[in-house]
């Protein structure tokens, strides 16, 4: 069970790390950023992919894993709410919008069912540390 539930910490963690070099090296997402009146979009846009960066490596590699998870969860709300408004969208990416919105729902959800798993175990399986709540 516990190479399952590695598995499962890298297939999860892959999408964040992913989005973290998009956060990172791709200019357009300071523009989208900007086109959503985010003040200071370019810190903001940068400190975001540095937080699914180490959150994604956190959980791959299990280093305070349930800080990760929440952390990851907490994260991915707030972009959700600032980035993905789609009730204040036109028709033309409302829908767009919705679905970048339900994926960081589910994302959000994933990871807080990540943390709840975490505390059950009786150890951290294929961890580096130990959870640090």
């Amino acid at each position: 069970m516990d190479v399952i539930y590695l598995i499962g910490r890298i297939l999860f963690a892959l999408i964040l790390v992913g989005s973290a070099f998009g956060h990172l090296t791709d200019p357009s997402s300071v523009d989208y950023a900007e086109s959503k009146g985010v003040p200071n979009a370019r810190p903001l846009v940068l400190l975001s992919g540095v937080g699914l960066l180490a959150g994604g490596i956190g959980i791959i590699l299990g280093i305070w894993i349930d800080l990760a998870f929440l952390g990851m969860a907490a994260l991915v709300l707030i972009i959700a709410f600032m980035m993905h408004r789609f009730w204040a969208e036109g028709a033309e990416t409302q829908q767009v919008e919705m679905s970048m919105f339900m994926k960081n729902m589910s994302i959000a959800g994933g990871a807080l069912g990540m943390f709840a798993l975490a505390h059950t175990l009786e150890d951290s399986p294929l961890s580096l540390t130990d959870l640090l709540f």
